[in-house]
């Protein structure tokens, strides 16, 4: 397999037009970026670049508009805070407002690296997506990773090929059958598992237990069970919880203890499993986390998730949370300066620790100037 190339394999950049592919997907609510960290995380590529004489175009999607010019979905508010953070750098419109970004088209390809002398990706969040500002440009230009991507494959191929011991990966979110390839993939990888959040349900169903009208898939009942027989078999532990806070059948808040009642709902961990789970994580060298414990948003509901985020803070284990809801909690709490790593792309971190590649990894080693 032949290397990725890096940002010193693109010679001298000294008057060259080079374009960036960043991810400056941020969140924005009326107009306004809530939070302007996946631009301030593009800086250190850009200045790179621009301290070495490039001229850099940056382009981004933000949102779904779904292929078509919307509006609500225009880059004029996200290259205003380019403007302040890094002068004179370049931004495009909206990749996705054309259907030939999402679509690959070479046509659109063509038009976005017209005038165009190389190409870096410094896009994590988006580098498992096979769209054309990813996979086309290093096709034909010299291409490079940027410094975030290039950190982000280090970080989490290491956590994938040579953990410390004892690594613990916890858990969260609503689906099991969104995580399931991961899960598989780090059962191979960790020491422990630690499942909180919606998808511990469908786990707790399979062992027998009442789960009450608790979010949970019927259909992976058998598969949870079978996770479950594998990891014991295998010397592995997958932790569930042993409490649950949640409300009942009459929509008031409640502390249950493992079997919900009929009409019951469970939102968040209980305040036992979020020490025992506390517990695993501090005795770790190595923890990844992705996805909160339980609806977090939601004062109720957030002492599981603040429990385990503090936990990851207070580890001396090397640690990584996988973007997405886990960071966002991170920073609400926070926490997001606690720990070593928090990965900008939470679906493109657990697509490479499942399969060991992304399609935009894929398309810079076939460049001309990969090694």
């Amino acid at each position: 397999m032949s290397r990725i190339p890096t940002l010193a394999d693109l010679g001298d950049v000294g008057g060259k037009r080079v374009l960036v592919r960043t991810d400056f997907n941020v969140p924005m609510e009326d107009g306004k970026i809530t939070d302007d960290f996946r631009i301030r995380a593009a800086l250190p590529t850009i200045n790179w670049l621009t301290e070495r004489g490039a001229q850099v175009v940056t382009a981004s999607h933000l949102g779904r508009p779904k292929g078509q010019p919307n509006p609500k979905y225009s880059m004029d508010a996200v290259r205003a805070r380019l403007a302040e953070l890094a002068p004179g750098v370049e931004l495009l419109e909206n990749l996705r407002f054309d259907a030939g970004e999402e679509g690959n088209d070479p046509a659109f390809v063509a038009k976005l690296i017209d005038g165009i002398d190389l190409y870096v990706d410094d896009a994590f969040g988006a580098c498992h997506r096979a769209h054309a500002s990813i996979v086309g440009p290093p096709r034909t230009l010299p291409s490079a990773m940027g410094l975030l991507l290039a950190k982000e494959v280090e970080v989490l191929l290491g956590l994938r090929n040579d953990p410390k011991h004892p690594f613990v990966a916890v858990l969260g979110g609503s689906k099991i059958s969104d995580k399931l390839g991961v899960v598989e993939a780090l059962l191979n990888a960790v020491d422990s598992l630690v499942i909180g959040g919606a998808m511990c349900f469908t786990f707790l169903a399979a062992q027998g237990y009442p789960i009450g009208a608790s979010l949970w898939e019927p259909d992976q009942v058998d598969t949870c069970k079978r996770l479950l027989d594998e990891s014991k078999a295998n010397g592995k532990t997958i932790h569930l919880p042993e409490d649950l806070v949640g409300v009942d059948a009459n929509g008031e808040f409640a502390t249950f203890g493992i079997r919900l009642p009929d009409g019951a709902k469970g939102f968040d961990i209980g305040p036992g499993t979020a020490a025992a789970f506390s517990d695993v994580i501090m005795e770790a060298r190595t923890v990844f986390w992705n996805g909160p414990m339980g609806m977090f948003e939601d004062p109720r509901f957030e002492a599981g998730t603040r429990t385990v985020a503090q936990a990851m803070a207070d580890t001396k284990a090397f640690t990584v949370v996988g973007g997405g809801d886990s960071a966002a909690a991170l920073a609400q709490f926070g926490l997001d300066d606690e720990v070593d790593h928090v990965s900008t792309g939470g679906g493109a971190s657990l697509e490479l620790i499942e399969l060991g590649d992304l399609p935009g990894l894929e398309a810079l080693r076939g460049a001309p100037n990969a090694k």
